[in-house]
């Protein structure tokens, strides 16, 4: 069985992140022990593609999503491309494989008028806490980073001087992006007050509880969600959906579609074109600027 073998290629070669490690894991043990209650089989190298499909089979029966099946089948596609360059078998199972259909979902972003009230109103609380939650949501929505790259993101990644944050991505790249002056004003008062805090350690995460600890994943999708839902009826109310309205708000104001990538740390254009849809109101302004009659009284 090469699954540890795989694992450490995805580690250390592919340096993908620990999410996506115990993730990938999971499907392949998962995977396994399909293989093993139902086919009396532990070694899935072999699996032929019957075992396969009666796993999807059995994933759909189990009310699992399209999207979910099929993201489950690319970790098994990619541990067996991984056995072909290490020729332990010669041909994958799944090479005639053929995903299933999924219907693409348009994620509405929160819109600038829910983001600016949220900022200027009197929401967030006087205090360390308060100061701690509202850098929370400047810096997603701010700079576009994912919540991994918040909660790792480090003192010296900070340059108040410069105005700058440098970003520790996917893969480990490294991006830099450029802090507007109300992010660099908000970032400053919480870091003024988080030295003045016995707890917080310095040289370490900029990010930090009162108790000096790192923030947890689950305190950053509770902020956000407990402080949009104040400005916001959006019933998802996620830090990625503040990245995607980053992205979208940027966009719709003209930015440069290549920019917008870098500024995410995304790999390629294709990823960055989801955000390039823009709101009713925003198509019918377009449409009534450009088109011939829009403009006629």
């Amino acid at each position: 069985m090469s699954i540890p073998k795989y694992i450490e290629y995805i580690t250390y070669e592919r340096k993908y992140s620990l999410h996506t490690q115990i993730a990938y894991s999971n499907d392949l043990l998962s995977f396994e022990q399909f293989c093993k209650d139902n086919f009396d089989d532990t070694d899935i190298d072999k699996a032929p593609y019957s075992y396969i499909r009666s796993w999807l089979v059995a994933l759909v029966e189990k009310g699992k999503s399209n999207r979910t099946v099929n993201r489950k089948i690319s970790v098994l596609r990619s541990y067996y491309n991984f056995l072909l360059r290490l020729e332990v078998i010669k041909t994958s199972p799944l090479r005639k494989h053929i995903p299933l259909k999924q219907s693409k979902k348009v994620q509405i972003p929160f819109s600038e008028k829910e983001m600016k009230e949220l900022f200027e109103g009197d929401h967030f609380e006087d205090s360390y806490k308060g100061w701690l939650q509202r850098s929370v949501i400047e810096l997603l929505y701010g700079t576009g980073m994912r919540r991994a790259e918040l909660i790792s993101l480090k003192q010296s990644d900070v340059s108040f001087d410069s105005k700058t944050i440098r970003v520790l991505g996917k893969r480990n790249k490294e991006r830099i992006i450029p802090m507007l002056d109300s992010l660099h004003n908000s970032m400053k008062n919480f870091f003024s007050l988080a030295e003045q805090n016995s707890n917080y350690v310095l040289k370490g995460n900029f990010l930090q509880s009162e108790k000096g600890k790192n923030i947890s994943e689950n305190f950053v999708y509770k902020t956000v969600n407990d402080y949009i839902g104040i400005v916001s009826t959006k019933v998802k109310r996620s830090p990625h959906m503040l990245r995607h309205s980053f992205a979208t708000h940027l966009l719709n104001k003209g930015a440069n579609l290549n920019a917008v990538k870098e500024l995410l740390g995304h790999a390629s254009l294709a990823a960055t074109q989801v955000y390039t849809h823009t709101s009713i109101d925003k198509m019918k302004q377009v449409y009534a600027q450009a088109h011939p009659r829009g403009t006629e009284k």
